[in-house]
């Protein structure tokens, strides 16, 4: 097996259209491309992953009853200091947060996880700040 070198890595730009998609399933092929592992070179140790750029967060779908029933949990540290909130309450407020939340998540809890969530990008309606990326490629 030959030596990947982080110059031998090129890296793509994927486009992601969460329109009636759902949620966990749209999450697995973007935490995929971001690790690489679509990629014959993939190599745990190495951030061997293409960019991905998710548009119409907004309208990704929970599946089942999760839209009323699914909680979101954080903790300040203080007593008393727990805030729940309904995935239905995260949507009005920020609706690329469920996304972001799923995909970071599936992502290596390392350094290199960090490295890798930089490469992500998702906005909640049609418009993008990355369209001359996908432009030169086609």
């Amino acid at each position: 097996m030959k030596n990947i070198k982080q110059k031998d890595i090129v890296r793509k730009w994927h486009l992601f259209d969460a329109n009636q998609k759902v949620l966990g399933r749209l999450s697995t092929e973007a935490s995929k491309i971001l690790m690489g592992k679509h990629k014959n070179i993939y190599t745990p140790y190495l951030d061997t992953g293409d960019y991905v750029v998710i548009i119409n967060a907004k309208n990704v779908t929970l599946s089942g009853k999760k839209e009323s029933q699914k909680k979101y949990y954080r903790h300040s540290g203080f007593p008393g200091g727990l805030y729940v909130k309904k995935a239905s309450d995260i949507r009005q407020q920020k609706p690329e947060t469920l996304l972001r939340h799923a995909i970071v998540r599936m992502l290596p809890k390392t350094r290199l996880g960090k490295i890798m969530v930089k490469k992500l990008y998702i906005y909640p309606g049609e418009e993008h700040l990355h369209k001359e990326k996908f432009q030169k490629e086609s």
